[in-house]
């Protein structure tokens, strides 16, 4: 079977390589502490449960969101940005609520690249840094 053109392009994903690294050092019995993802170590607080557990509850919420993030939110993210950066953002058009850095990231580099732009990316950085903008078309120095 053949590899998809963009899959061919992206460098192994690091975290993936880190993992087996890590699986084989356990396997011979290695303690290792895991600064890898930046998964959280700490419990939800209890307040953010309970409002998830209410949340869940209400029919409105079983449906799909609105494309680009609820308007309340998106209202609340310009407000956050004025409030902390005194940068002033009109939240229906310059505010996207997307998933994860990852998505939004993503999606940013499918927005603004196009193919054969070449993309500085620092190293080290995250995965999503480099592939999305290879995703995109881009040439990455």
């Amino acid at each position: 079977m053949n590899e998809f053109h963009h899959i061919r392009r992206l460098p192994p994903y690091v975290f993936e390589q880190v993992n087996r690294l890590k699986a084989k050092a356990r396997a011979e019995g290695a303690d290792i502490i895991d600064l890898g993802m930046g998964n959280p170590d700490l419990a939800t607080p209890d307040h953010i449960n309970q409002k998830l557990i209410e949340t869940v509850g209400k029919p409105r919420t079983n449906r799909y969101s609105a494309s680009r993030g609820i308007p309340g939110l998106r209202r609340a993210q310009a407000a956050y940005y004025e409030r902390r950066f005194n940068v002033k953002l009109n939240p229906d058009t310059q505010v996207v609520a997307t998933l994860g850095s990852k998505e939004g990231f993503a999606n940013m580099a499918q927005a603004i690249t196009a193919p054969g732009d070449v993309i500085l990316v620092p190293n080290p950085s995250y995965p999503i840094h480099a592939f999305g903008f290879l995703m995109a078309g881009a040439a990455i120095r």
